[in-house]
């Protein structure tokens, strides 16, 4: 193969976060609730993994849909900051970009999105050619991938025999069905990076630790994040755990994206699983200390002076 324009190609969604903070702790209807503040950031795991995968210093090609809207603009420039080429980002006129309002709250928080386009791209509309044109594929938001689900096994399929190695982070699945065709869809994916309640999800089991043997029988690496405990990866008999990096969170949107940032990169250039996880743990930590997937990567400073803590 020849050399690659890109470290990695990212197929996947784009859209804005617009984060509501400091909201009263319970809603009633037909009420006025006040926050503290707002924040409006790039969004969408596919466009996060991508801006901060750009910033950890690769090459990265973005393949995605937008509509014809402000919005869709604003997602382009953000991105475009990272050094990301969005110069394959698909127009889609008569549709609208989607967004996610996201309200948190002390522990966890409520994602409420509008898909928009992002369920509209086809495998069709992708210029195979150019997505080749990387050393990786990354995959984000399986399951919001509506129209070009039904073929993304040939997608992973066809990036193989172009040369890549490729990875998959589903990502929740909105409808609760979970009806990933692991045979068809993970047979021609190298790592699956899911969290703990997504890994439990796709093996159609309530132990984490019994999920992790599941799919690493499907996939040759399995990297399952653990939020507070770290992260941990199985290839084949081989397991290796990574204790979490402590910090005092901000904001933890974009972390287990983040995550993947770190992990891949290090992946694509032949480190052992341990230098991975440890960059992945890193990358993760780095994500929450601003507020937003994307802040605290776009802060060069702090991200170097963190990165090499």
């Amino acid at each position: 193969m020849s050399a690659s324009k890109f470290d990695v190609s990212v197929v996947g969604e784009l859209n804005l976060d617009l984060v509501l903070y400091g909201l009263p702790t319970e809603f009633e209807l037909d009420r006025e609730h006040l926050a503290s503040d707002l924040r409006i950031t790039l969004g969408s795991s596919s466009a996060i993994f991508a801006h901060n995968f750009a910033l950890l210093g690769n090459r990265v090609g973005f393949h995605s849909a937008i509509g014809n809207d402000p919005m869709g603009e604003l997602c382009l420039q953000r991105l475009a900051e990272s050094g990301a080429d969005v110069s394959f980002v698909k127009r889609f006129p008569s549709q609208q970009t989607g967004l996610t309002v996201i309200l948190p709250r002390p522990v966890k928080r409520y994602i409420l999105t509008y898909p928009g386009v992002m369920a509209e791209m086809r495998f069709e509309d992708l210029d195979l050619d150019r997505v080749f044109s990387a050393r990786h594929l990354h995959l984000c938001s399986y399951f919001l991938q509506r129209a070009l689900r039904p073929k993304i096994g040939e997608l992973f399929r066809l990036a193989k025999q172009a040369g890549l190695t490729t990875s998959l982070d589903t990502n929740d699945d909105p409808e609760g069905r979970w009806d990933l065709d692991l045979a068809s869809v993970l047979q021609s994916a190298d790592v699956l990076l899911p969290n703990e309640g997504e890994a439990c999800q796709l093996a159609k089991c309530d132990d984490a630790e019994t999920a992790l043997r599941v799919l690493a029988e499907c996939v040759p690496l399995v990297v399952m994040k653990r939020g507070e405990k770290g992260a941990v990866a199985r290839r084949g008999q081989q397991e290796v755990d990574a204790v979490p990096v402590l910090v005092d969170p901000v904001d933890t949107i974009g972390a287990g994206d983040s995550f993947d940032a770190g992990f891949l990169h290090n992946f694509i250039r032949g480190a052992s699983l341990e230098a991975c996880l440890r960059l992945g743990n890193l990358a993760g930590a780095l994500s929450t200390t601003r507020p937003g997937g994307t802040e605290a990567f776009r802060d060069a400073a702090h991200r170097s002076a963190f990165l090499n803590q």
